[in-house]
């Protein structure tokens, strides 16, 4: 009976791992040029990616102090944050993970060798999560973290 069990379980689990893996893929298959539906009362709104992305940056720039707060908050010899708003980013989370995410980047004290990442989740009606926000990379001068 063990022995029937142990050969079910190797052949099952590696199919089911198969068909995970399948739905995970196909989840990051979407093009880029696909529209995004809102609905309204009046009327239905289309807009592209790029705009979404337009949108969802001016919205971190209006929570920028809340950006800002976060990032001193990490270290108390962090006196002042620059954003590099040319960097940030939508990005996925992987393979494993299908969230979208802002990723946003930037400098620490005005030091040119400093860096420091956040990554804040999308949510499924594309608008920005801020309680959510957490750290990418931890706050780094040359490449290594605040001592």
């Amino acid at each position: 009976m063990k022995r029937r069990l142990e050969l079910f379980l190797i052949i099952l689990l590696p199919i089911l791992g198969l068909v995970f893996l399948g739905g995970k893929i196909m989840n990051l298959t979407k093009r880029p040029e696909q529209k995004i539906t809102t609905t309204s009362s009046k009327k239905v709104v289309q807009k592209s990616e790029e705009e979404i992305k337009k949108e969802q940056e001016a919205y971190l720039k209006e929570h920028e102090q809340e950006i800002v707060d976060f990032v001193k908050s990490q270290n108390p010899k962090i006196e002042s944050v620059q954003i590099n708003w040319d960097e940030t980013q939508k990005s996925d989370g992987g393979l494993t993970t299908p969230e979208y995410y802002m990723n946003v980047f930037g400098r620490i004290n005005n030091i040119e060798n400093s860096g420091w990442g956040v990554d804040i989740p999308i949510n499924d009606d594309q608008s920005i999560n801020m309680r959510e926000m957490f750290m990418l990379h931890e706050p780094t001068i040359g490449g290594k973290p605040i001592s």
